[in-house]
């Protein structure tokens, strides 16, 4: 999953919400100096992203993708699912999308001692073009998807994965749907043991 879901899926703990967020960023064991709900979400995230390359329907999305985009398919399908949470956002919160995500950049910038220096980078981008919002749109997706591909030095050819976004769209939002429900248990599940 991509940044929308990760934060979504970390509860109300702020900081397991930052630690969730910047996990990609962090290899190994190096987050055993923050604080201990940071690190909280940094093994959610990883439970996450395990539960999620197995999950048959996650699966069946990168496969529609494969052919042409390799193993960048599942960061394609990522950003996907994130634009379906975004758009169908009031079926998985009573919150708007956009209170929701304006407390979690200003969570950012009450704890930015915690953040890597990844993430510091990222943030003033990530909140002056306001990507977790313009995830709802398909112009959102592309203008990431572009950003990304262009990460790659344009290798991996993301950017023109919106063709595939729009001519299989409601195969992918069937599987989204069917996928986040089961995900949403697993992590509730992994939140308890935590």
């Amino acid at each position: 999953m991509n940044f929308l879901a990760h934060i979504y899926l970390s509860g109300d703990n702020d900081l397991i919400k930052i630690g969730n967020f910047m996990a990609d960023g962090i290899r190994g064991k190096h987050y055993e100096h923050l604080p201990a709900a940071i690190q909280k979400g940094i093994v959610l995230h990883r439970a996450i992203d395990t539960f999620t390359d197995a999950h048959p329907e996650f699966r069946k999305s990168t496969h529609r993708l494969h052919a042409r985009y390799h193993h960048y398919a599942g960061v394609i399908v990522d950003v996907f699912y994130d634009h379906f949470l975004a758009k169908n956002w009031s079926e998985y919160s009573d919150e708007k999308l956009e209170d929701f995500v304006s407390r979690f950049y200003k969570s950012l910038e009450i704890h930015y001692e915690h953040l890597t220096d990844k993430t510091k980078g990222l943030m003033p981008y990530m909140i002056e073009h306001n990507w977790l919002v313009n995830y709802q749109y398909e112009q959102g997706i592309a203008r990431i998807l572009y950003q990304m591909d262009r990460r790659t030095n344009n290798v991996s050819k993301m950017q023109y994965s919106v063709e595939e976004l729009k001519e299989f769209y409601e195969d992918f939002e069937s599987e989204f749907k069917t996928f986040f429900v089961n995900l949403k248990v697993h992590v509730d599940q992994k939140l308890l043991e935590l």
